[in-house]
């Protein structure tokens, strides 16, 4: 039993020590991006007397009804001179198609556009968005959500900062709206594990094959939109603001990523069941093109997030219940291995109320909670893959999606 319980203790110490510099590097890596990621309105401009080009917003739309009208209202509100705004309705079975109607003949710059029949093989999102593209005017897109709030300046800014660094494509990271409990503690542990490939420092650098664009708000020329294949290169995909950055990334274009917080603010998810299938989609999207990869990230998942608190109550147990016979060489054991978790823990607890009180905006006291969140999302990505291997579907934004096994993913 001693031997048994030694030969334990080492493995756990060897596997606890790998999670806790994993989230030493975490943390640097947070401080870091919060520090080195540029903001939308910071740029330097040489250029003087440009002629501004016009910009064309597309807004895809499936029953927003309660959000449409705040995004409306901030985009019609721009301080930019010459704009569109060309919004979807997709399919919507609310007031959204009537709503937009509505603003369209009130205001010229609304161009209001019911998506024909969804065909086979495209997603609704991607084909509202191409629909919406054929029907734009535009030498610069920008595409946005439904639910996503603008300030006065934040497409000027883009324009301006995107043309200062002469960009092939820019997109704004949001501040993150949370309106339920099990979000404001879920999304930032997923901040922090994105962190781990996707980093807006590597998507920035130019050396790197890293991109990605925010659906909530990227901007993008036209020349460049239809050089990557427009929305109809990724009509499958149901994470297409990753896989259309990334195709950015692969034709050689230059894409920049800017922390747009402070201008821009979306809804991840609205509710404990859209954030679960939100993160549904991620992993079973990721499992259908690399099925090792999705695996190895759900073990991944599970050391990072549940081993040390696992460890934890196990360390104290072992030492409280079997002292007569534990070794003063297996006492110190565990006494490295309560530190490594406990300080594990720290550190996602500190990571945590970074991306809360820089990212998110919300109350440090969410992190907490982090037992829960830690749960749900481990949950969510096993649950994902279980059923990739006999479930071909996944529901997004009520409807029903197949995945097929050669489908692409960020």
């Amino acid at each position: 039993m001693v031997e048994y319980n030694f030969a334990l203790l080492i493995t756990l110490v060897a596997i606890i020590s790998s999670v806790f510099f994993s989230w030493v590097y975490f943390l640097v890596y947070t401080i870091k991006s919060l520090i080195a990621v540029p903001k939308l309105h910071s740029f330097t401009s040489s250029k003087k007397n440009i002629v501004l080009p016009k910009v064309s917003i597309i807004v895809p739309a499936r029953n927003e009804e309660k959000y449409i009208e705040k995004c409306l209202e901030t985009l019609i509100e721009q301080d930019y001179s010459d704009y569109e705004i060309v919004v979807i309705n997709d399919s919507s079975s609310d007031r959204t198609a009537e709503i937009i109607k509505n603003y369209s003949t009130t205001n010229s710059r609304v161009v209001y556009l019911n998506a024909e029949p969804k065909p086979d093989y495209w997603t609704g999102k991607n084909w509202a968005c191409h629909q919406g593209y054929l029907k734009s005017t535009g030498d610069l897109i920008v595409f946005t959500d439904a639910d996503t709030i603008h300030s006065l300046t934040s497409i000027s800014l883009a324009v301006n900062h995107f043309l200062s660094e002469e960009l092939d494509a820019l997109t704004a990271m949001p501040k993150i709206l949370a309106t339920d409990f099990w979000t404001k503690i879920t999304l930032p542990i997923l901040w922090t594990l994105s962190l781990a490939r996707y980093s807006a420092l590597k998507a920035n650098n130019p050396n790197s094959k890293i991109g990605y664009l925010f659906g909530s708000f990227f901007i993008i020329t036209r020349k460049t939109y239809e050089a990557i294949g427009t929305h109809k290169a990724v009509r499958e995909e149901i994470v297409e603001d990753g896989a259309l950055g990334r195709k950015v990334k692969e034709k050689g274009f230059k894409l920049k990523v800017v922390n747009g917080k402070d201008h821009i603010e979306a809804l991840w998810a609205r509710d404990p069941s859209t954030l679960w299938h939100g993160l549904i989609r991620l992993m079973i999207s990721i499992y259908k093109r690399e099925k090792i990869k999705a695996c190895l990230m759900v073990i991944a998942t599970f050391l990072l997030l549940l081993l040390p608190l696992i460890v934890l109550p196990f360390s104290i147990m072992t030492t409280v219940l079997q002292q007569e016979h534990i070794t003063d060489y297996m006492t110190n054991l565990n006494v490295v291995l309560l530190s490594l978790a406990i300080t594990s823990i720290l550190l996602l607890i500190i990571t945590s109320i970074l991306h809360l009180k820089y990212l998110m905006v919300q109350n440090i006291y969410y992190s907490i909670a982090f037992p829960l969140a830690c749960t749900f999302v481990f949950i969510a990505f096993f649950t994902s893959i279980i059923n990739s291997g006999y479930k071909h579907t996944v529901n997004w934004k009520n409807r029903t999606y197949t995945v097929r096994e050669n489908q692409r993913s960020i």
